[in-house]
């Protein structure tokens, strides 16, 4: 933004330092001049003083004007010290350099607390940034992978015309639905992130059933029972942002579950100023490395790997990007 030239703060309040010197001093020297003939007797020293007055006055004036400007500009240089290095730490973070931090001295009191603020806004939104570009790389890889995949199998149908076309259709068809698949959780992270839903009352153990009645054959698929449970646990959000929360969840419980026999339970509960969604299995135990990074983008589990139901390794990234944008806390991803 563009603004006029104006005064430094700095000799704002040295000026603000100086005008109350000498605001202070010529009250001083009026209520001499008034009140002291009045209890001075006529003929002493002082009487002779106060015949002089204006000119000792302006003398005593003139000390206290330039005393005022002196010590206001170094006292006003040391008070605004701290400004300088949190303006000097803000232009090197508006230059990209978000490692800076001030890491100001001394004991707390404004000045000490709007650098901490600014310390800690910079280091969140440094490891922001951080995450971002990460995001960004492994985006770019899962994308590029199914086009790949696709140009390598149309130059293998381009090579051999002969070769049966139902194969590569099949195989075609499989990898184009990976890339759909993809683009769509990208959107809908997309969009929880940006909190652009419209909010409305939610039945959150209405929710759950039909999470479990939509997951059932995968459940049967694997073998693995699924037990909701709970009361009516009612809030506020979007009703199809909070379904792909909990069927991602309950997908996730599925898949990583028993090779055989396992169980999902899914429960809902009320608390006093909120609600609760609890999903548990019965599948392996994680370790707390690897349960730290589970919410990250693109992670699958213990490995990358792909199969039927690996999904695109968004699931509990979106989960998270949904409980935050309804205001909620993720908990429980623990061994």
């Amino acid at each position: 933004m563009d603004r006029a030239p104006g005064l430094s703060v700095r000799l704002k309040l040295t000026l603000s330092y100086a005008g109350f010197l000498m605001l202070a001093g010529a009250v001083l020297l009026l209520a001499v001049r008034v009140f002291l003939p009045r209890v001075v007797p006529p003929g002493s020293t002082m009487s002779f003083l106060l015949r002089d007055f204006r000119p000792a006055a302006i003398i005593v004036m003139t000390f206290l004007l330039v005393l005022g400007l002196l010590g206001g500009w170094l006292l006003a240089g040391r008070m605004l010290a701290p400004l300088t290095r949190i303006t000097d730490a803000t232009r090197m973070a508006a230059a990209g350099s978000l490692s800076h931090r001030i890491r100001l001295p001394g004991r707390r009191d404004e000045f000490r607390e709007l650098a901490d603020a600014f310390d800690t806004m910079l280091a969140r939104l440094e490891a922001h940034v951080a995450g971002q570009q990460r995001f960004a790389a492994n985006a770019s890889h899962e994308l590029r992978t199914p086009l790949a995949i696709t140009k390598s199998l149309l130059d293998v149908a381009r090579s051999d015309p002969a070769r049966s076309t139902g194969e590569l259709v099949e195989r075609l068809h499989a990898v184009n639905a990976r890339a759909i698949g993809l683009t769509e959780a990208l959107l809908l992270l997309s969009r929880a992130e940006q909190q652009s839903f419209t909010r409305e009352h939610v039945d959150l153990s209405l929710i759950v059933e039909e999470a479990t009645e939509t997951l059932l054959p995968l459940a049967e698929e694997h073998c693995v029972s699924i037990e909701p449970s709970g009361d009516i646990a009612l809030t506020i959000g979007s009703p199809a942002l909070l379904l792909q929360m909990t069927t991602n969840l309950v997908h996730n419980a599925i898949v990583h579950n028993l090779p055989d026999q396992g169980t999902v339970w899914v429960s809902t509960s009320v608390r006093a100023s909120s609600v609760s969604l609890t999903v548990e299995n019965t599948g392996a135990k994680l370790s707390p490395q690897l349960v730290s990074t589970l919410t990250e983008a693109f992670q699958r589990g213990t490995e990358r790997k792909r199969n039927d139901h690996a999904g695109v390794g968004l699931g509990l990234a979106i989960v998270k990007s949904i409980i935050q944008a309804h205001d909620g806390t993720l908990t429980g991803l623990s061994t």
